[in-house]
Order: C-alpha cells, then sequence, then structure tokens
C-alpha cells in the first residue's frame, strides 16, 4: 500500500481482489495453532479446578471466582468480534461517536456492581427471570423473560458475532465460511459443555490479555503507519474515494467526526439521545442481562464482584484507542476501498451496495501487520469471537434450564439439569450454524448500528421493569406485565417498520413513515422508556401492592431484612404437577415433597424409601469417561439445593457483607474510575 492511499499496481481501486491480496503465511498459522492449543489448556485445566457436577458449580462457576478473571471475563463477554468490526467501521464511517456506547457502559457496569448486584445476591438467585418471578409472583413474567433473553441471544448476539467472525476468517485464511465457522463452534462448545463457567471464565480471562495485546500492537502500527494523532485529524477529512465525482456529499468525512455531542435534529448521534436513550438500553445490558450477571454472580464476595466491575470499566477507555482510531487511520489508508460510495463499486469491493466501512479493521490487519503478527491479531479476532460465543452459550444455557425446563419438568433431578444444560448448548451451535447464510443477506454497512437500533427497540421496557421492581417496593406483578407486553409491542412495531422501510442509500429521496423518518432510534429509546414507565406505575397504583414476601430482600430497600420463612407462599409458587394437598398426605411415590428455607431452591424432592434402596448400577468404562469429560460423575437422583455443597454455596452468596477496609478502597476507586469517565466524556464531546 503507497504511503497516499492508493492500491498497489496489481489491485486496481474498486476491485475485489484489493482485498485482501495476501493471506496468512506458515509462520501466522503456527501462531493460531498455539493459540488453540493454549486456550484448550486452560479449559481442561479449569475442568479441575471447580466442581462442574452440580447446578452451581456448571452455572456459577461455583461462586469461587475472585475479581481479576470476573473483570477479565466481563470485558471479554462484552468486547466481541462484532466489537472491533462494528466499532472501527462505524469510525471510519462517521467518526467517533461510537464510543459513547463504551464510555456508557464504563458507568453502567459500575452502576451493577453497586446498585443491582447486591439485590441480586441477597435475593440468591440464578437468573434474570427467575429474579423477576421471586420478586413479582406468578410465571408468565418469568417465562414471557426466558423467551425474549433466548430470541435476542440467538438473532442478535450470536448472528453478529458468527458475521464479524466469518469476516475475519474468509478474508485472511480464504477458507469455506462453514467449515471455519463450525470449527470453531465445536472447539467452542467443547469447553463450555465440559467445563461449565469456570471454563468459560479463565478462558475469557487468557483471551482478554491476548486481545489487549494484539489490538494494542495494531494500534500502535496504525498510528506509527498515518503519523499520530494531529494527522490522523488533518488527513481523515481528506479521505475520499478517488471515484467520488464532486458534486454530492455522498462518501465525504462528517465534520463533526471528532465529536460525541452532536446536533439534536439533524445528526447521526443526536446528543439527547446518546445521554438518556442510550443509557436506557446500556443499563439493561449491563445490569440486567444474564451474560453479564452471570459472570458478577460467579464472584466469592460482593466485594470481588465489585474489583472485577471497576477492572472491566476502566478496559472499557480503550475500544477509542484499540478500534473505533484504527478504524477511521483504515480510511486515511485505503480510501477507495473503505470509503467507497457508489453502490456498483461498493457491492465489487466488499458485496454490499450500503458500504465497505466494516472492511476497515480486516483490511488494517492484513495489510499493516507484519509476519507472526498477523497470526496473533487473528488470534485476537478468533478470542473475540469465541469468548463471545461461549458466554452467550452458557447463559443461554442457564436460562433455558432454570427458567423454562425446571417450570416443565419440577421434580426433575440435578443429574437431568446438567445434561439438559449441555445438550441446549449443542442446540444452540445448530441453530447458529443454520442462521449463518441469514446473517449473511441482512447485515448492512455499519454493523454496530445495527446492533444498537435491534436493542433500542426491545430492551428499554426490560430495563423500566428491572428498574422499578428493585427500587420501588410499590410496583406489583400486573403493572410489571401490563408495561413488558405494551412496551414489547410498541418495539416490535418500529423494528418491523425499519425492516419494511430501509433507509434510502445516500442520494435517493426518502418515502418512509414519519416515525421512521424523523424519530432517530435513541429518542425512541426515550420513548418507549417513559411510556413503560408510566403504564407500570400507573397499573400498578390501580391494583393491589405486592404482599410482603415479594418485596422482604428483594428491593434496594429490603435487601438486608431477616430471611422469611413462609411455607405458604413458597409452596403456591411452585409448579408443581400435582395436586398441593400431596404435601402434606405423603406426596407421589417417587419421593415425598419438601419445602425448604433455601433461597436458590424453595421446591425440592427429598428421596423416596425407594430411591434410598437402590443401588449404582456399573457403568462401562466409556460411558464413566464421558461422564466425567462432562462434570457428571454422579448421576444421584437429586435435585438443585439438596448437596451439602449447595446449600453452603447459597447460604455464602447469600451475604452482602463487606470488610470495612476493602470496603472503602473499594469506594475510592470507584470515584476514581468515574472521575476518568467524565473527564473523557468532556474533553471528546
Amino acid at each position: 500500500m503507497e504511503p497516499g492511499g492508493t492500491s498497489p499496481p496489481s489491485a486496481p481501486p474498486g476491485s475485489w481482489d484489493a482485498f485482501p491480496p495476501r493471506t496468512l503465511e506458515a509462520v501466522d498459522i503456527v501462531v493460531l495453532v498455539l493459540y488453540f492449543v493454549f486456550v484448550l489448556a486452560v479449559g481442561l485445566w479449569s475442568m479441575w479446578k471447580t466442581k462442574r457436577s452440580t447446578v452451581k458449580g456448571y452455572f456459577l462457576a461455583g461462586g469461587e471466582m475472585v475479581w481479576w478473571p470476573v473483570g477479565a471475563s466481563l470485558f471479554a463477554s462484552n468486547v466481541g468480534s462484532g466489537h472491533f468490526i462494528g466499532l472501527a467501521g462505524s469510525g471510519a464511517a462517521s467518526g467517533i461517536a461510537a464510543t459513547a456506547y463504551e464510555w456508557n457502559g464504563m458507568f453502567c457496569v459500575l452502576v451493577l456492581a453497586w446498585l443491582f448486584l447486591p439485590i441480586y445476591v441477597a435475593a440468591g438467585v440464578t437468573t434474570m427471570p427467575e429474579y423477576l418471578q421471586r420478586r413479582f409472583g406468578g410465571k408468565r413474567i418469568q417465562i414471557f423473560l426466558a423467551i425474549l433473553y433466548l430470541f435476542i441471544y440467538i438473532f442478535t448476539k450470536i448472528s453478529v458475532d458468527m458475521y464479524a467472525g466469518a469476516l475475519f476468517i474468509q478474508q485472511a485464511l480464504h477458507w469455506d465460511l462453514y467449515i471455519a465457522v463450525i470449527g470453531l463452534l465445536i472447539i467452542t462448545a467443547i469447553y463450555t459443555v465440559a467445563g461449565g463457567l469456570a471454563a468459560v471464565i479463565y478462558t475469557d480471562t487468557l483471551q482478554t490479555v491476548i486481545m489487549l495485546a494484539g489490538a494494542l500492537s495494531l494500534m500502535g502500527f496504525s498510528f506509527a503507519k498515518v503519523g499520530g494523532l494531529e494527522d490522523l485529524k488533518n488527513r481523515y477529512f481528506k479521505a475520499i474515494a478517488s471515484s467520488h465525482n464532486g458534486n454530492t456529499s455522498c462518501g465525504l468525512p462528517r465534520e463533526d467526526a471528532f465529536h460525541i455531542f452532536r446536533d439534536p435534529v439533524t445528526s447521526d448521534f443526536p446528543w439527547p439521545g446518546v445521554l438518556v436513550g442510550m443509557t436506557i438500553p446500556s443499563l439493561w445490558y449491563w445490569c440486567t442481562d444474564q451474560v453479564i450477571v452471570q459472570r458478577s454472580l460467579a464472584a466469592k464476595s460482593l466485594s470481588h464482584a465489585k474489583g472485577g466491575a471497576l477492572l472491566a470499566s476502566y478496559l472499557k477507555i480503550l475500544p477509542l484507542f484499540m478500534m473505533v482510531l484504527p478504524g477511521m487511520i483504515s480510511r486515511i489508508l485505503f480510501p477507495d476501498l473503505v470509503a467507497c460510495a457508489d453502490p456498483k463499486s461498493c457491492t465489487e469491493i466488499c458485496g454490499n451496495p450500503s458500504g465497505c466501512s466494516d472492511i476497515a479493521y480486516p483490511k488494517l490487519v492484513i495489510e499493516l501487520l507484519p509476519l507472526g503478527l498477523r497470526g496473533l491479531m487473528m488470534s485476537v479476532m478468533i478470542a473475540a469471537l469465541m469468548s463471545s460465543l461461549t458466554s452467550i452459550f452458557n447463559s443461554a444455557s442457564t436460562i433455558f434450564t432454570m427458567d423454562l425446563w425446571r417450570h416443565l419438568r419440577p421434580l426433575s433431578s440435578e443429574w437431568e439439569l446438567m445434561v439438559v444444560g449441555r445438550v441446549f448448548v449443542l442446540l444452540l451451535v445448530v441453530i447458529s450454524i443454520l442462521w449463518i447464510p441469514l446473517v449473511q443477506a441482512s447485515q448492512g454497512g455499519q454493523l454496530f448500528i445495527y446492533i444498537q437500533t435491534i436493542s433500542s427497540y426491545l430492551q428499554p421496557p426490560v430495563a423500566v421493569v428491572f428498574i422499578l421492581g428493585c427500587f420501588w417496593r410499590r410496583t406489583n406483578e400486573k403493572g410489571a406485565f401490563c408495561g413488558l407486553l405494551v412496551g414489547m409491542a410498541m418495539g416490535l412495531i418500529r423494528m418491523a417498520l425499519d425492516f419494511v422501510y430501509m433507509q434510502p442509500r445516500c442520494g435517493e429521496p426518502d418515502a418512509r413513515p414519519a416515525v421512521v423518518k424523523y424519530v432517530h432510534y435513541l429518542y425512541f429509546s426515550m420513548i418507549l422508556g417513559v411510556v413503560t414507565l408510566i403504564v407500570v406505575v400507573a397499573v400498578s397504583l390501580l391494583t393491589e401492592p405486592p404482599p410482603e414476601e415479594m418485596v422482604s430482600r428483594l428491593t434496594w430497600f429490603t435487601r438486608k431484612d431477616a430471611p422469611r420463612k413462609n411455607h405458604a407462599a413458597i409452596a403456591s409458587s411452585c409448579p408443581l404437577s400435582i395436586p398441593v394437598k400431596g404435601i402434606h398426605e405423603g406426596g407421589p411415590s417417587l419421593g415425598q415433597l419438601e419445602i425448604t428455607d433455601d433461597p436458590e431452591n424453595s421446591c425440592r424432592s427429598s428421596p423416596g424409601p425407594l430411591d434410598k434402596k437402590q443401588k449404582e448400577k456399573t457403568r462401562s468404562k466409556l460411558m464413566g469417561v464421558f461422564l466425567w469429560v462432562c462434570g457428571m460423575e454422579s448421576r444421584d437422583a437429586q435435585t438443585p439445593g439438596t448437596t451439602a455443597e449447595a446449600k453452603v454455596g447459597a447460604a455464602a452468596r447469600a451475604s452482602i457483607d463487606e470488610a470495612p477496609l476493602v470496603k472503602h478502597i473499594l469506594n475510592i476507586n470507584l470515584l476514581l474510575c468515574m472521575s476518568a469517565g467524565v473527564f473523557l466524556w468532556a474533553y471528546f464531546a
């Protein structure tokens, strides 16, 4: 690539062959192979580190994680390959404004640790739908949210990361798309199924180190190539494709490219929407999303969870420098490719008539990095892809097992739940592979903006219900359910309109309805939040207040209440497939139902006479090895919570006490981190 940004003679501007003209060499392949060996070794090591044969051990890593792997896993789970592709692409297309999502997350992850997590810990929950079931009673909210969460995971998170990872692998290795993705998914599924959350968190920690090393190296090479930050600011506004005719604004850099706060009416990121509309779905993601909260619940104490959140918050400063600015540099170095404006030439270059800004980061990696480092950077992208997928697989498996399967089979044994959780991961792998063709056909010019628009339509109603449930005692089940229904209906209608009336390409007339044309998705997020808030508050005030057992230890103001023993309420909330009178009259023949004080499991079956007499059958050696790999050496017919280990774990997680010295250190770091965030917002706003 010539310094001026033109393509080499062998690859004329606008040709598809220009991206990329070279592939990974032997040294790069060796680095990739070593990476895979290392990750599998860490995954195997983590299998010995924790107990995987219980619900708590598999889904919450035994609740024994210290702060640094928790923080690294929070960061790795959040920053997937879609981030590298999407943020760099948004930087190339419109400047630094997309950084606002990252720096918004800096504050929201701290809100999780200091405000929401003490409530979840006091409640002793495993999943977010389970919290709402405890808080509001009934089953309809829990099932509604469990299905919604699975929908969001499968059709946005998995699809986006698969698309972004495939873009890298296909261009760098020239492999068949399906072979590359299936291979990655198989390796990912092996240590997710075998090790549970512990394996996911430990491999996430390794991958965070690799991600930071590779991305910071590429950042250094990029700035060295462009001449530093000042040269970047000067040259970015001149980065225009040579095919641009000069008579249109299409393909020109934005004048406000280096500002986060932009015009409230005409810009792509209106500043009121950035401050408020962006924060609502961000609170959903960081404070109520199963993928994120599950990592914090795996911490051995509230202090370690706060330390992990602080580490993740500090790391969230980096995406501007690791992804957005390199994306802008890519536009300077390769303007004919990354900054193409003509639909015909864009289709030739990257197969997308809307624009080719999403190839900004892969282009940098393939063209700019020296031998060996290209292999490391490919490892970074694969690490980002795998860390996101493992997190989603484990969390989706948790929601399906604990919120849907246990509802269908309330007396299922712990061994059965372990099998179901692992089989569901394999089912997700199959769905992911089948979804690839639709992902290829559906992505727009800016992947990151696609993610955020979907988030703005689906997540605000859930965020508002969680906020009111956690911080307003008067919120009841009817209000929460009505708010969810109204908000979700509005969001789905707007999302459907967006897909029916696509945004016109530059220079084409805009014939979209006014609600789509003039109401920015960040403003719609604000409207959705306000409407949901009004509905929840109004219905809650017009109906009966929630009973005391639905409030005690389940809100911010009641989190320190003494544990209540309300057997009648517990019995009524058990999704039994037998008459409740069986509790008092001996119960079913398989085992007598027993009401426990365990907050984690209010319903369980105690072994009946037949269970106690039954001897363990001898298994073949092959079956024994298989069960050991899956962490299910014991096939005792227990339900969750019947083991001593599970009871001890539940009691430990129910404590929200902190040592005074540690608490003061964490609070000082909280102030420092928030001050750094405010400074960055002020400097770049």
